[in-house]
């Protein structure tokens, strides 16, 4: 993997990437809310089978583990959960004395929005020993289930009718999971980029087209869903370009 911008290096170390995506402040806790994505070429954020693994490759997967590895919180929709098969995040001997020294959990926590809280309980993340998440949700949400998922996950009631995104990210601050690396699917960056939330978007542009269309497959969502952008098109400022095997990882702020 190499660095093109804002200079030229070859060879980027582990140590490099993680310099390169380096959390604001860091070791002190500053609240920031980063996004993760990869698309293809022509804008698609997942691939035939509905998920995003078929636009991922290794050099991705290298990045993606090294965002995560320092992070307090991975943040991602209920429908990208219950199809991506999430599963609680693993503590890694690489990251130990870092997140140590920052006053951190072993490991990132991982925070479901659900509004409907129709999850998936008996799966590895609600059925894991050890490991608890956190599962954002309204308070119009159906009373007999918040109580069931209570009991394998902390509920983080946020909003009336619907979450309250900004409200949810004020409470995982207030739990001290203040960086927040949110993983989409893309009706979730929708809503944070519309609720003016995101201050960094990490993008992977993978080498593949998608075209208009999948045979006989779901519909493709770009990157963004859903919500609609008050203030588009928005300004963003590149960080920096990395590339490796025609891959291009792009890293904007916002603002």
């Amino acid at each position: 993997m190499r660095m093109l911008l804002p200079h030229a290096a070859d060879d980027l170390t582990d140590a490099d990437l993680d310099a390169a995506y380096a959390w604001p402040g860091w070791p002190a806790a500053q609240p920031w809310l980063r996004a993760n994505m990869v698309s293809t070429v022509d804008g698609a954020a997942r691939g035939p089978e509905g998920l995003s693994g078929a636009i991922s490759g290794d050099a991705d997967k290298r990045v993606f583990g090294r965002l995560r590895g320092l992070a307090d919180v991975v943040l991602a929709g209920g429908g990208t959960v219950r199809a991506e098969g999430y599963k609680p995040a693993r503590e890694k001997p690489s990251f130990a004395e870092r997140r140590r020294d920052a006053g951190q959990a072993p490991a990132p926590v991982i925070a479901v929005v659900s509004g409907s809280l129709h999850l998936d309980l008996s799966s590895e993340l609600f059925s894991t020993p050890g490991s608890r998440p956190v599962v954002v949700t309204s308070a119009s949400a159906d009373a007999d289930l918040r109580s069931r998922v209570s009991a394998v996950a902390d509920v983080l009631v946020a909003g009336d009718d619907a979450v309250d995104l900004r409200s949810a990210v004020d409470q995982l601050n207030e739990r001290g999971l203040v960086r927040i690396h949110a993983e989409g699917g893309p009706s979730l960056l929708g809503d944070l980029a519309a609720a003016d939330l995101l201050d960094e978007l990490l993008l992977t542009v993978s080498p593949v087209l998608a075209g208009g269309s999948y045979a006989d497959g779901p519909e493709i969502p770009r990157i963004l869903a859903g919500a609609p952008l008050p203030d588009a098109p928005r300004p963003l400022s590149l960080v920096h370009v990395l590339e490796d095997g025609g891959t291009i990882f792009l890293r904007y702020t916002s603002g």
